[in-house]
């Protein structure tokens, strides 16, 4: 049976991460966590990083990919930090030689984590080939369903009758070994070198290198020769914040040749609103109408869908 982890949430960490709210409110959540108190700030990202929607799971793992040291450092050291947010911080974080310290002398910290950062700390370079179970990855979890501090009760309601988070204990498989040692070079690179391997790289290279907070790094992706169509229809689905990345994107002929490309750049209110227009005129009547009724769309591409409509009536 798997293994149920209870985890003690604050009000503000539920209003983010019951099952009944919905992905935009999540997506908030991300950017709300800035914010928080440090403890609330690593468990929201935690929590989200284990969501059933993957959109939601890939950018709450990049967030905490790139937390800072000194939060990460204080949830460490502070009284009883939970064995499974330890874990995930020593697998995203290993190459920080702050945090890892704050690891090691921490006692909740699991026999396997620290024997994979003690070796980290012996070979001072990413264990590649290193075998490790994944207790806490976002394909390890469902869905990340916390007890509310406020009501201590309310966990119970929510799944499973115990508020807890269903883990499924397994060996990393090999793909998965092969990607964690990647990301953990990714971390170690200079610019120079990111850039290089996101121009060249294959599909796991890319999928790394993409959500890099270097806009060079995460641009120069979307200019390498081996990325498919369909990498950048999910990638404009997921919601791109680099703006130059939206405007390569708009600017290769064979991408916008894609129907589905285009209705995706359409939807997405990152790209430039001359090109949403030029694009909504090459539609199909259906999707027109939808967006002319749609208010999760920018309103002069809803109100010139509608103008298309009265236009064709005439």
């Amino acid at each position: 049976m798997a293994e149920k982890i209870r985890l003690k949430i604050s009000p503000k960490v539920a209003a983010f991460v019951q099952a009944d709210v919905g992905i935009d409110e999540k997506l908030k959540g991300l950017e709300a966590a800035a914010g928080m108190a440090t403890c609330d700030r690593v468990l929201l990202l935690f929590c989200l990083m284990r969501d059933r929607v993957e959109v939601v799971r890939e950018a709450a793992t990049v967030a905490f990919s790139v937390l800072p040291e000194d939060p990460l450092a204080d949830y460490i050291m502070q009284q009883d930090p939970h064995p499974a947010v330890l874990d995930v911080i020593a697998r995203l974080h290993s190459a920080n030689s702050m945090v890892v310290t704050a690891l090691l002398e921490n006692g909740a910290l699991s026999t396997q984590a620290r024997m994979f950062l003690q070796k980290i700390v012996k070979l001072n370079e990413p264990p590649l080939g290193l075998e490790v179970k994944d207790d806490g990855s976002p394909e390890a979890l469902d869905e990340c369903v916390a007890m509310d501090e406020a009501n201590p009760d309310q966990g119970e309601e929510v799944l499973a009758g115990d508020g807890s988070c269903d883990e499924t204990p397994a060996e990393m498989e090999e793909e998965g070994e092969e990607f964690l040692s990647k990301f953990k070079i990714a971390q170690m690179m200079g610019i120079a070198e990111k850039i290089k391997m996101a121009l060249s790289g294959d599909k796991e290279w890319r999928s790394i290198l993409i959500k890099d907070s270097n806009k060079l790094v995460s641009a120069s992706v979307i200019k390498n020769p081996r990325i498919t169509e369909a990498e950048i229809l999910s990638l404009i689905k997921a919601g791109v914040q680099n703006d130059e990345i939206m405007r390569l994107i708009c600017a290769n002929k064979e991408w916008i040749k894609n129907y589905l490309i285009r209705k995706a750049l359409v939807e997405n209110p990152r790209t430039p609103i001359p090109n949403a227009l030029r694009y909504l005129a090459t539609l199909g009547e259906k999707d027109v109408a939808g967006y002319a009724k749609s208010k999760n769309i920018s309103s002069v591409i809803s109100t010139q869908a509608k103008r298309m409509l009265l236009n064709k009536k005439r």
